[in-house]
Formats: structure tokens, sequence, C-alpha cells
């Protein structure tokens, strides 16, 4: 098949990762970013994601970066946006991707909560505007949850998926635009009851971290929570809700205990304390775990699909 022209918008965390993901699956990317701190370290951190991969990086001669909007999606069929978490900013991008793209070019938004409705709430053509939140980090990670809003096409989410299919992603469709999507509603659903626990004196940070990486989420990358139901039986599941529901935290609103972490600047790693503390040692493990982690899992995958 040949292979469209990418459009990303943003050379930062995510849009960087998102540009190496398709030019490692053949497409030439166009990248749009306004910092030329990000710009001219963009080359150096696509090489860094080809030696983590062991990939040719060869690759990376299909990427451009531009300090202009228009070369970047000029003549391209699809165009993923990836800047910061705000909706002025994000509406403001797309009125002038509507300005220099093809009336058939797909426009996506990499938002993390954001409806896609919004974001396209003042153009000319909704039905081409896609949510596609990749998740951190896209080159490694290959979930993207693909928004359906209430105007898009069909025809756009069909080619979407197809498009994220072929570079070695794994797309799912969500069917109706609500904030948070699927996995952020989930996500973060867990954290308001971890949160709850600490706050209330049931257990400390740490023991909330163990209980989950040493318990149930040991199987959740080959066992999804309804799959487990169907597999112990919706009968238990019933029976431990029965007792357990009514229990679960209704904090109306971010936690107390949160707010209060976040007014007394425990931000997390970045300031040595959050739910727990972190000195830079113990923060730069975590992280080189999580990256080797990782790493290791998308070559698997790559593995098996030359097996295939």
């Amino acid at each position: 098949m040949s292979k469209e022209k990418i459009g990303v918008i943003g050379a930062g965390l995510m849009g960087h990762g998102i540009a190496y993901l398709f030019a490692a699956a053949g497409h030439e990317v166009g990248v749009f970013e306004l910092s030329a701190d990000l710009r001219a370290s963009l080359p150096q951190r696509l090489r860094t994601i080809a030696d983590l991969l062991g990939d040719d990086p060869a690759c990376l001669d299909r990427v451009r970066v531009h300090d202009q909007l228009a070369p970047a999606v000029r003549d391209a069929g699809f165009v993923v946006e990836a800047a910061p978490e705000k909706l002025a900013l994000k509406q403001s991008i797309f009125a002038d991707l509507e300005a220099n793209v093809a009336a058939d070019t797909i426009l996506a938004s990499n938002s993390s909560a954001i409806p896609s409705t919004d974001i396209g709430r003042h153009l000319k053509h909704r039905e081409r505007v896609v949510g596609a939140h990749f998740w951190n980090p896209p080159h490694l990670v290959p979930l993207v949850e693909v928004i359906q809003t209430a105007l898009t096409s069909l025809e756009i989410v069909t080619r979407t998926m197809n498009l994220l299919r072929e570079a070695g992603m794994k797309p799912v469709h969500v069917r109706k635009d609500i904030p948070g999507f699927i996995g952020n509603r989930l996500q973060h659903a867990l954290k308001r009851e971890a949160i709850a626990l600490v706050a209330d004196g049931i257990c400390d940070a740490e023991t909330v971290d163990d209980v989950v990486k040493s318990g149930f989420g040991a199987r959740l990358a080959v066992l999804g929570p309804l799959e487990q139901s169907d597999l112990v039986g919706l009968d238990l599941t019933l029976n431990i809700h029965d007792v357990l529901i009514e229990h679960l935290d209704r904090t109306a609103g971010p936690h107390p205990y949160l707010r209060e972490r976040v007014a007394q600047g425990k931000l997390g790693m970045k300031s040595g304390e959050g739910f727990r503390r972190w000195t830079p040692q113990q923060a730069d493990e975590v992280r080189e775990r999580l990256r080797r982690f990782l790493a290791d899992m998308a070559k698997a995958r790559k593995s098996a699909g030359r097996t295939t």
C-alpha cells in the first residue's frame, strides 16, 4: 500500500513518539513545533527511540520538522495534534489546520480528556474530526483510543483505525465522546479509591502500590476486568458488589487529600515528595524500570508480528 503523509502538531513528550511510530511504519512525517529547543533536540530523541527498539535509524530520514504549520501538514492525509491540554489552544490549532489541509484530511486530537466535540466545535467540516488518544510513551504503548463524536463519520473512524493498525498500534473504537474516554476513566477511578484509602488511614501509599503491582495488577496485561468477571462468574461478582459498592469513596470532586498535597508543593517525584518520598536516584530507578519493561514488551510484540 502507498503510505500517506502524516502531520504531527508538537514535538514534545507525545509528539516525538507519535512521529517516530509513523515514520517507522513507512510514512513521511511533517512535524510542526514552535520551540527552537524542541526542534533542535528532535533528531536525537528520535535516534534514542530507534536505539532502544533496535530499529533501523534510516526510518528517521522520513521525519521533517518545521517552524511553520503549513509545510508540516502540506499534502497530509492524517494530522494528529499533540499540544498541551488547553481547550482554547487546541481550538486555535484546529482552525489553522482547517485552513491548510484538504477537505478530506483527517484531523485528530491526542487529548487525554478533552472531548473532540469541543475541540472541533467551530470548524466547517466537523465530520472529519476524531479523537486519537495515544498513551505515554506512544512508541512503546500500543493502545490508541479512537473517539467518535456525534458528527464524526464512520468512514473517518474506519480510516483512522486502519491507519493505526497498519502502523502496529492497537486502536479501539470509543463510540461516544465523553471526558476521559475509556482508559483515563478507569485509571482515575482506581486512583480515586487509592487516594481515599491512604487519606482514611487504611494503609500508606507504598502498600497501595504493592497491592496493585503484586496482586490483581500482575494479571491485568492478559486479563481485563470484565474478562476476569466472566472467568470467575458474574454471580460471584454480584455477591462482592452487594457487600462492597456502598463503601467505595464518593467524594464530590478531587479528594481533599490530593488538593492538600498539591497546595503544600508535594507534587511527586519532581518535588521529592508526593504520596511517597523520592530521592532523585529512586525516581530515576522507577523511570528506567518502566522504560525497560515497556521496551521489552514492544520488542516482543514486533518479534511475534514477524513470526505470524
